[in-house]
């Protein structure tokens, strides 16, 4: 029973109970998850107790519309009084006070929360290996990343160990993992879908949304969490679509856009021949498929690490040590800067001319223990992967480099977000692999951060753009690993991405 709609439909018939439902989903948990490391933690007894309240409502007729929906959520929302790790060290310790508007909405329609997930720290990376619960593994081949950040979101849907899941997505971390990991993965519209209690990456381009074994399912999630929130300052005021009742209508008559740059040098040749398989099969059925050109699309992976990066030293910059998260030992601290002073103090008593002017200069610039302590516990805290982007944010909005690489960034956004405008002029949906490769070997990229990135090279472009996106499975490739086949749409057109991405689902039986 993968699948939530089908589960829901049985829970209303009393085929099955919803603890039942939850202790086969616990087991697999537990039988698996030392093996995959998606979960990092659950508590049997709490979704034990919660599934019995619930199955109270499915038999009163009362229940919410995503009863039966096993959600495990992402260790980047905000659920009260759990643990909100972000698998950082910095935040090993921390223990949310408050829930995510996501979360909120998730309980007044009575979906069972299971567990919190794995991730690359702070959301920062492709891999799901930048992380101090150590990486989550693909449920294809354990040798394999999950993808990231959203790796264990991913991972933990494609293992059976919950129907659904929730991520986050900055430039492409719901549906790269989504991709490798042969699931559904949803990025809505920027602001579609509300960022509060979501520990920020990058605010403007981080989305939450969700994981499914169908683009039903995932369909049937969005309608739920979208919607306007006061709470956020970007959230849209617009309208929620019924989408789960939006992707049963016709999606043969869909207008495609091909663009070239997505299918050129560095895609697998097998997935773009399995990819243009599944489009002359939608073609058949009706599909329209238009060439088109997004011209700065070249420039999207570039665009997006300055921007992004500069985002992100500007976010990280409250994790100081001093109200709240990891925080170094100050007496060590104490002790370690009266060492150096003393060090230091020793020279000046016996150097002469301008020995000892250089050793009073380094005595002057000795730190601050306050100062000493902001260093320490950043250093400690944070691993490389997030320190190489607050390196490069910080070095971007740097006096001297801030027009010469950020302000040039922002432009170059404006026209990548153009290029998708006059697209959608003529077109409903732009398709593109969701990834150029499948799943790659653990530990193949760690030491290669500009290949790591290049992982995400079909993706950005939809959070530089605000627009929305989805991964689909396409198929299997020969190396026996999933390939996802990505359509995005404009502005608020969800419904014209899931409507893609079912005929997807059609084709493939």
């Amino acid at each position: 029973m993968k699948n939530l709609l089908s589960t829901q439909e049985q829970l209303k018939s009393g085929k099955i109970k919803l603890p039942d439902l939850a202790q086969t989903y616990l087991d697999v948990i537990k039988s698996k998850n030392s093996d995959i490391n998606a979960f990092v933690a659950y508590d049997e007894e709490s979704v034990l107790k919660q599934a019995a309240d619930i199955q109270k409502k499915i038999d009163s007729g009362s229940a919410g519309d995503l009863a039966g929906a096993v959600v495990g959520v992402k260790d980047v929302i905000s659920e009260k009084g759990k643990k909100l790790t972000c698998s950082s060290r910095m935040l090993e310790n921390f223990e949310a006070v408050y829930n995510a508007t996501v979360i909120d909405k998730l309980h007044a329609e009575d979906a069972l929360l299971i567990g919190r997930l794995n991730m690359d720290e702070f959301a920062m990376g492709s891999s799901t290996e930048n992380s101090i619960h150590g990486a989550t593994k693909n449920p294809h081949d354990t040798s394999k990343v999950s993808g990231g950040s959203s790796g264990g979101s991913a991972a933990a849907v494609a293992a059976g160990m919950c129907n659904v899941s929730l991520g986050s997505d900055t430039g492409g971390s719901i549906r790269q993992p989504a991709s490798y990991c042969g699931v559904v993965g949803l990025k809505p519209t920027y602001s579609r879908v509300s960022r509060y209690g979501l520990v920020a990456f990058a605010s403007s381009f981080d989305c939450i949304g969700p994981f499914s074994n169908s683009v039903e399912d995932a369909a049937l999630m969005l309608q739920h969490i979208a919607g306007h929130d006061p709470m956020d300052n970007s959230s849209a005021d617009v309208p929620v679509e019924n989408y789960a009742e939006a992707i049963k209508s016709d999606s043969g008559k869909l207008r495609i856009g091909v663009p070239e740059e997505y299918f050129g040098d560095g895609l697998d040749d097998e997935i773009r021949e399995m990819i243009n398989d599944r489009l002359k099969g939608m073609e058949r059925d009706g599909a329209e498929l238009v060439p088109i050109n997004l011209p700065h699309s070249k420039y999207g992976i570039a665009t997006y690490y300055i921007l992004a990066t500069a985002e992100a030293s500007s976010n990280l910059a409250r994790y100081d040590g001093v109200r709240y998260g990891h925080r170094a030992d100050f007496k060590e601290i104490e002790k370690e800067l009266g060492k150096e002073r003393e060090a230091i103090e020793k020279e000046i008593k016996v150097a002469v001319g301008a020995d000892k002017e250089e050793a009073l200069e380094r005595l002057g610039k000795v730190d601050s223990p306050l100062a000493r302590l902001y260093k320490k516990s950043r250093t400690e805290g944070f691993g490389s992967e997030v320190k190489r982007r607050i390196m490069l944010g910080t070095y971007v909005l740097s006096s001297g480099y801030y027009d010469a690489y950020y302000a040039k960034a922002q432009k170059v956004r404006r026209l990548i977000k153009q290029d998708f405008e006059n697209a959608f002029d003529n077109v409903d949906v732009i398709v593109s692999p969701t990834a150029p490769t499948t799943a790659f070997d653990l530990g193949s990229n760690q030491d290669d951060p500009v290949q790591m990135y290049l992982n995400d090279i079909y993706t950005t472009t939809a959070n530089l753009a605000g627009i929305c996106g989805i991964s689909v499975p396409a198929g299997t490739h020969s190396n026996g690993l999933p390939v996802g086949i990505q359509f995005l749409g404009n502005s608020f057109r969800e419904a014209d991405i899931l409507r893609a991405g079912r005929r997807i689902e059609q084709l493939n039986g």
